[in-house]
């Protein structure tokens, strides 16, 4: 009778250490498909940045335009935690991993668990939070201006010589696009107005993007 109690409890031990090594591999895959993912979050960030004073460019970047796979990152990430991993980059705004701990359950009463490695699957969504705004450029030769005033030719309501208003080449110069000011820009329930010459009030990567994990740990092997 104590040989058979003796065999539970070391057959009990060998489940939780399988346990164990589940719970580290389901830790090493969340981490690994999470770090690529905010790595690409940061890259889409930057590229937002990058093209600020292009308004027509942001909603192809919310959508993951640009991104790159940073698979290498779900890599350093299962290193720190023990563990392998496959990490699959499913453009343009996704990772899906598979992750096997290094050390297997170890010698026990139960046959076999000496080679039996714990492995567990996670999916990282890159979500963005901002709706680009609306970029509709008049036609070639509008005469309406940003103001919404006619800047057609004399006769047509624009100045004309000899009412007080300079001439051209007097002082006046071409409007350039930075005198136009940037849209703002909506995410979830805040507004930024962005500013190209004051990059310190710009949202951060966390404000134009959320990361989260997608599958359930149900869908794990």
């Amino acid at each position: 009778m104590v040989a058979g109690l003796l065999f539970l409890a070391l057959a009990y031990l060998a489940v939780g250490q399988a346990a164990v090594n589940r719970g580290g591999a389901q830790t090493a895959a969340d981490a690994a498909a999470l770090a690529a993912a905010q790595e690409t979050r940061d890259q889409l960030a930057d590229l937002w940045r990058e093209n600020l004073d292009d308004p027509a460019s942001w909603g192809a970047i919310f959508e993951g335009a640009g991104a790159g796979d940073s698979c290498w990152r779900a890599d350093q990430l299962a290193a720190l935690n023990d563990a392998a991993v496959r990490c699959a980059f499913d453009a343009p705004l996704s990772y899906v991993v598979d992750a096997r701990t290094n050390k297997s359950v170890g010698d026990s009463v139960v046959p076999g668990t000496e080679n039996v490695h714990a492995t567990a699957h996670a999916r990282a969504v890159i979500e963005p939070l901002c709706t680009p705004p609306e970029t509709r450029p008049g036609p070639p030769g509008d005469p309406t201006g940003p103001s919404g005033d006619p800047t057609g030719p004399p006769g047509q309501g624009s100045p004309s010589p000899g009412d007080g208003s300079p001439p051209p080449g007097d002082g006046q110069r071409p409007p350039e696009p930075g005198d136009t000011p940037l849209p703002p820009l909506t995410c979830e329930d805040k507004v930024w107005h962005p500013e190209p010459d004051d990059t310190s009030e710009l949202p951060g990567p966390e404000d134009l993007f959320d990361v989260h994990l997608a599958d359930s740990p149900a869908n794990d092997r």
